[in-house]
């Protein structure tokens, strides 16, 4: 019996990289694990509709570098950088650190059509405006193609439209090469709350090849950067 696995832990360390990036002994390592869970779940919670991807925590020293990869962010920055500011006071009243040790970096994603977090997230927003979830899994499906991906698959699984009783539905366009290493599998996973419960949605997305020996974390165009009570517009 074929057993599935995350797509992107299957590729950790070949052509996706961690999340959070730091060292820990002990007992320490429970414990920041943990502070970066509840970091993403602030950022997030605070800006819902910001189009947040993902989150990278990095820490050196007593130093905490929080990048946040966003489809909006304007909404995160703020007018002035006041955003950036608030967020950057969250993470010292929650962490207990002090300001000047923690750095926010704001990462505009130039093609969130082909992101599979932010695909799910605005499925998931129309289902819950009483959208037809089909009509939504089509909309996100043509977007992607356009955008350039190879292939895309989107299930959605619960009390779809009310029914009684719960049930999954799928789409597939495209090739979508789960187990082929050097395939860049996108892949998220959010939920819809609606009045007959949650609806789960998982989002397959495959954007191109990427080898081993050619994998390296290009440096991502930083739209604001502050550090030290400092903000640095990106060109």
């Amino acid at each position: 019996m074929g057993q599935k696995t995350h797509p992107y832990g299957f590729r950790l360390g070949y052509n996706k990289g961690w999340l959070s990036l730091w060292y820990a002994k002990g007992r320490n390592y429970i414990d920041l694990f943990h502070t970066d869970i509840q970091i993403r779940k602030l950022i997030k919670a605070k800006y819902k509709h910001a189009g947040i991807a993902s989150i990278e925590v990095k820490r050196i020293s007593d130093t905490i570098r929080v990048q946040i990869n966003t489809a909006r962010p304007g909404i995160i920055i703020g007018k002035g950088g006041s955003g950036v500011q608030q967020i950057k006071k969250l993470l010292k009243d929650f962490t207990g650190t002090t300001a000047d040790k923690v750095l926010v970096d704001v990462i505009e994603i130039k093609y969130p059509e082909i992101v599979a977090q932010l695909i799910g997230e605005g499925i998931a927003y129309q289902i819950e405006r009483r959208i037809s979830f089909r009509r939504a899994m089509r909309k996100a499906v043509d977007s992607s193609i356009r955008a350039g991906a190879q292939g895309i698959k989107i299930r959605v699984s619960g009390r779809l439209g009310g029914t009684e009783i719960a049930r999954a539905e799928w789409y597939l366009v495209g090739k979508l090469p789960l187990q082929t290493l050097k395939a860049d599998i996108d892949y998220g996973f959010t939920e819809a709350f609606t009045d007959y419960g949650q609806i789960g949605i998982k989002v397959w997305v495959y954007v191109s090849d990427r080898k081993k020996e050619k994998f390296k974390k290009q440096e991502p165009e930083v739209v604001s950067t502050h550090t030290h009570g400092h903000e640095h517009e990106g060109e």
